[in-house]
């Protein structure tokens, strides 16, 4: 398996249409990442669930999910199911984001995710992150939209087990959903560890990437 490394990063985007979005398809990412940079600066924009018990649940599962982080959560109140309604907020938030960070990676859902909220936040980062290094998550869901990625974030098992049981901890207001559970998660993670001869795996879409292979 061919690897590539991003040298030194010290600050990171990520975003989410919902709160649990970011959790779901980079909280191991998250994990390793900040376990590895201690004081890793991590900025956090998710577009809907603020002012209530989702902005809670969303504050204390990144708080976990990013140990020993220097971490700037901001959770707007734009509806559920409404992005595409709301563009300029949309925008608007994440170009003020921008303004405020120079990240050495973006972590974001897909392009192509089925979910219309996911799309559209993820259709605005290149507008705003025209140089950086964009990685677009993947979501687990009924829309069944998993495809081929293109990166993998290797996993060891006690970060796998340990985004399994922060997202079953922290996030009780999705347990209902039929989808939300450890055989999920974990089974995920099993595949896309397959696909880059790993135990376990995080998988990532790159829509362009430039290389300096004479470094």
């Amino acid at each position: 398996m061919i690897r590539l490394g991003t040298g030194g990063t010290g600050r990171i985007v990520a975003v989410g249409a919902h709160c649990d979005d970011i959790a779901i398809g980079a909280g191991g990412t998250l994990l390793t990442l900040c376990r590895a940079r201690p004081g890793i600066r991590v900025d956090a924009l998710v577009l809907s669930g603020g002012g209530g018990p989702r902005e809670r649940e969303e504050q204390a599962a990144l708080t976990a999910f990013c140990p020993g982080a220097d971490l700037r959560l901001t959770v707007l109140k734009l509806p559920d199911g409404r992005v595409p309604a709301h563009w300029e907020e949309a925008k608007s938030a994440v170009e003020e984001l921008r303004g405020r960070t120079e990240p050495d990676l973006v972590l974001s859902p897909r392009t192509d995710d089925a979910h219309q909220d996911h799309r559209g936040l993820a259709r605005l980062i290149p507008t705003a992150f025209r140089d950086h290094l964009v990685l677009g998550y993947e979501i687990v869901k009924w829309d069944g939209d998993l495809g081929r990625p293109t990166a993998y974030q290797p996993l060891s098992p006690d970060t796998a087990e340990r985004k399994v049981r922060l997202l079953q901890e922290h996030y009780p207001s999705q347990r209902h959903r039929p989808w939300y559970d450890r055989e999920a998660f974990l089974g995920l993670a099993r595949i896309r560890g397959i696909e880059c001869h790993e135990r376990y795996a995080e998988a990532f879409a790159v829509t362009k990437l430039t290389l300096d292979l004479g470094e």
